[in-house]
């Protein structure tokens, strides 16, 4: 007689640690953690469901969307007539739909304000609520006037060309006039002229500031290369009346032993007291810079320059 078959075992249930496990979160203390979690599931897709209906009305809402009039910059000088932020707007493509809310609002803004000609660098900006952007501005200063068969260039004193059309033809005349150049600039405004010569006298210009007009001086000149380097010059300046003076090397391009520029308008400034202007009729027409008394020199008087005795 064959044995009765055995009957299969039935399949175990979970483990007892998961039952346990399961228990504790529906007991006690874990029944509030797991209600905490289903309660914030709730929140969270009730949230989701509701922004979805609205957020298209939220993000095209006054206090989100920016405007030209909701841009602020750094008040331009008075040397800049250009409507800065309009010009900015317009050549960017920044007349479409703008939101404080986009994430590359900042860089866009600020790649836009760097491409003017006319800003020099772009020092911060910020976003804020309501619609509203901040942009502070570093702005370039023209230094002086170049004369060209053309017409006249404006340069900042690293040579950069600015927009001509915020010069009258009497504004421009109050600029120092480099002359006897002999090129035109590479690229557009807002950008480097690209001739040695028209840097350096830049920065010539640039270093007398106001000193300019109060010593009479009228426009610079590259007198020729200075020896043994054919892209660095030297440079001569002329006063109103004609008398011709020697400057010497561009301030950032002093040679070993030059005297600095500071010094030079120092002793420019003296000479121009002690004669009576630059132009004064006890000056000479011709000055050279280097070889003035120094700025803090004794003066001389009578008798020092009195032939001593035998």
């Amino acid at each position: 007689m064959s044995a009765k078959k055995a009957a299969p075992k039935p399949k175990p249930s979970a483990s007892p640690a998961a039952a346990r496990t399961l228990r504790g979160l529906l007991e006690g203390r874990g029944r509030a953690v797991a209600l905490g979690v289903l309660i914030g599931a709730l929140f969270f897709g009730s949230w989701y469901t509701v922004w979805n209906g609205v957020s298209q009305h939220v993000l095209s809402s006054e206090q989100y969307y920016l405007t030209l009039e909701r841009v602020e910059i750094t008040p331009p000088p008075p040397w800049i007539h250009t409507d800065i932020r309009a010009e900015v707007f317009r050549d960017a493509s920044l007349d479409g739909p703008l939101s404080i809310l986009d994430s590359d609002l900042v860089a866009r803004i600020a790649d836009a304000f760097s491409l003017h000609p006319w800003v020099a660098k772009i020092r911060r900006v910020s976003k804020h609520h309501p619609a509203r952007v901040r942009v502070e501005l570093n702005y370039r200063r023209p230094v002086c006037m170049v004369q060209v068969p053309g017409g006249l260039h404006a340069v900042d004193s690293e040579g950069v060309v600015l927009p001509g059309d915020d010069f009258s033809p009497i504004e421009a005349s109050r600029y120092p006039r480099l002359v006897g150049v002999t090129t035109e600039p590479l690229g557009p405004v807002g950008t480097r002229w690209g001739d040695p010569v028209v840097v350096g006298a830049a920065q010539v210009t640039a270093a007398f500031g106001d000193d300019w007009h109060a010593l009479g001086l009228d426009r610079i000149v590259a007198s020729g290369a200075a020896p043994g380097h054919a892209d660095r010059y030297t440079y001569d300046l002329f006063t109103r009346g004609g008398a011709r003076i020697r400057w010497g090397r561009a301030p950032d391009d002093p040679m070993a032993g030059e005297t600095p520029a500071a010094e030079k308008i120092a002793r420019l400034k003296r000479h121009a007291r002690e004669h009576g202007g630059l132009d004064g009729s006890h000056s000479p027409p011709q000055l050279d810079v280097p070889h003035l008394p120094s700025a803090n020199a004794p003066h001389q008087t009578a008798d020092a320059e009195a032939v001593p005795a035998r």
